[in-house]
């Protein structure tokens, strides 16, 4: 399975100011290709502090929240809490249909997937934005080779890196 991260970061390298910072920074191109990739994808997979900042499951995708709560009990057909492990929750999306998933954040489940070795690619849209303080890509010391694929300019000010994983 194709396991994509796909990220906004600020210029100096920022995902959010904080856990619950809502991601209305990125602007319209970013939230359109965002929508793009992971429709596509069909799943998404997300931490319980990205996805309660967003409030409910984004629509006609699978939602996939890795959470430790296990009290949390979806009330949507497409939302899926779970402490499996990260190959565990590939392995169950690959029973499912599914040949892709994009990683949504935050840190911590990017560095969940990272360490385990199972991403193939990472788009980032960097914008025009610094906050000089927040959050990382990755929580831990994390080391990963790129090969650089693709780079293009979103609207005006965005520009998105498109890298694959050398593995």
């Amino acid at each position: 399975m194709k396991v994509t991260l796909l990220m906004a970061i600020t210029l100096d390298g920022k995902i959010g100011k904080t856990p619950d910072h809502f991601p209305d920074w990125t602007g319209p191109e970013d939230k359109k290709l965002f929508v793009s990739i992971t429709r596509r994808a069909g799943a998404v997979i997300m931490g319980s502090k990205t996805f309660d900042t967003i409030g409910t499951p984004l629509s006609g995708r699978k939602n996939i929240v890795l959470t430790r709560d296990k009290q949390r009990i979806s009330q949507w057909e497409n939302l899926w809490y779970t402490d499996l492990s990260p190959q565990a929750v590939l392995e169950t999306l690959e029973k499912e249909g599914y040949r892709e998933a994009v990683l949504a954040g935050g840190a911590l489940v990017n560095s969940l997937f990272a360490e385990a070795g199972l991403i193939d690619d990472i788009i980032v849209t960097i914008s025009p934005t610094i906050f000089g303080y927040g959050l990382s890509l990755f929580t831990p010391e994390i080391s990963m080779e790129l090969q650089l694929k693709d780079v293009r300019r979103l609207g005006r000010d965005l520009v998105c890196l498109t890298y694959s994983v050398k593995k």
